[in-house]
């Protein structure tokens, strides 16, 4: 399963998100250290295809795609040196495919801003040079076992000491891993050291109950300076408060609510798809007996790393992949009228399946 990991300064509402995403009850308190063992939950990916999918198919049980979220504590300065919760708290992240970052953008006298003043921008710059720290250690521990290596004439050793020399360099002058321009090789050897700056990551921009339009200018400044980088980082403008709140309505109430503040739709919508995004998945669709269902794949893999997904079972006895497109099977009305139409093709184990697709898996159970 997918795992996203929200991270943050202590204070910036982690906690609430996560409770609101999760329908979680993850002790939320304005003091460090809340949060000091992560808090998981499974968080299903919104997909209106499905439940269109759904009204085709008539299923007695529509199953979405999900996605894991883990609270993770607060951290603060010094934790790559093992301040606070440090070690623990990037431990923890090392474990996620992706980070939430959330990025206080409201103001609370209430809730005390662990440096004093609100500035989103200095406050992700902050976390940011923590996780770097941390991998600079890191890096500067395989550069000393590579290099040694190479002292015997390996040129592979030789090469990833430059490597190395040169993520150094850049760890230094205060760039993440994910923006340092590498080769297909020489990513596949960093992505073996399991650096915290080398995971995706959407900001979330935490505004606050009573001032989501205040907030509109450090929410801008935020966004300004996520767009200026190599990655483009996306930032989703939420109000964790809010959307705790609108868990206790009923749906139309809720929308109401939304509407009366000037807000056009819920923010966890936005965050799951948008973390959904920046790890580049996709979503295709099986429809089966008394079940339709969703899955989640990385963009560009097989229709037999799809069966996988599935069961190992119907990985090992692969035959066929019938697929249809979901713009095809809208149009047709039914997999009969698709059938009858030719629109459902036979594909192989080597078929780059498409976001969207729906397949039928054809496979023997005799198959070990």
């Amino acid at each position: 399963m997918v795992r996203i990991g929200i991270v943050g300064l202590p204070n910036a509402g982690k906690s609430t998100l996560f409770n609101a995403l999760t329908r979680g009850s993850a002790l939320v308190a304005s003091y460090p250290f809340t949060t000091i063992d992560p808090n998981v939950g499974v968080v299903p990916v919104p997909d209106e295809r499905l439940d269109t999918i759904a009204r085709l198919t008539r299923p007695e049980k529509l199953t979405p795609t999900t996605v894991e979220f883990v609270d993770i504590a607060g951290l603060v300065k010094g934790a790559s040196r093992g301040e606070g919760l440090g070690n623990r708290f990037l431990g923890h992240i090392r474990e996620v495919d992706a980070i939430a970052h959330v990025v206080r953008c409201f103001e609370d006298p209430d809730v005390p801003h662990v440096a004093g003043r609100l500035d989103p921008v200095s406050d992700a710059e902050a976390v940011e040079i923590e996780l770097i720290l941390a991998d600079l250690e890191t890096v500067e521990k395989r550069w000393e076992k590579t290099a040694r290596m190479c002292k015997g004439g390996n040129k592979r050793y030789a090469e990833e000491t430059a490597l190395m020399d040169r993520l150094k360099s850049e760890l230094e002058a205060g760039k993440p891993a994910r923006l340092v321009p590498v080769s297909p090789e020489e990513r596949e050897i960093i992505e073996g050291l399991f650096l915290l700056t080398m995971k995706p990551v959407v900001y979330v921009a935490n505004v606050g109950e009573d001032d989501p339009k205040d907030a509109a200018g450090r929410v801008r400044a935020l966004t300004a300076w996520a767009a200026a980088r190599a990655d483009r980082a996306p930032v989703v403008a939420i109000s964790a408060k809010i959307e705790s709140e609108l868990l206790s309505l009923e749906p139309g109430e809720a929308a109401e609510y939304l509407r009366e503040l000037g807000i056009e739709s819920s923010g966890l919508d936005r965050v799951v798809l948008a973390a959904y995004r920046v790890l580049d998945l996709i979503t295709f669709y099986t429809t089966k007996g008394p079940e339709t269902r969703a899955w989640t794949l990385r963009r560009g893999s097989t229709a037999y790393e799809a069966a996988g997904k599935i069961h190992t079972d119907i990985q090992r006895g692969f035959i066929k992949a019938e697929v249809v497109g979901y713009d095809e099977l809208v149009a047709a009305g039914s997999f009969a009228q698709a059938r009858e139409r030719g629109l459902l093709r036979l594909e192989g184990r080597d078929y780059v399946v498409q976001d969207g697709d729906i397949i039928l898996f054809r496979f023997t159970e005799s198959a070990h």
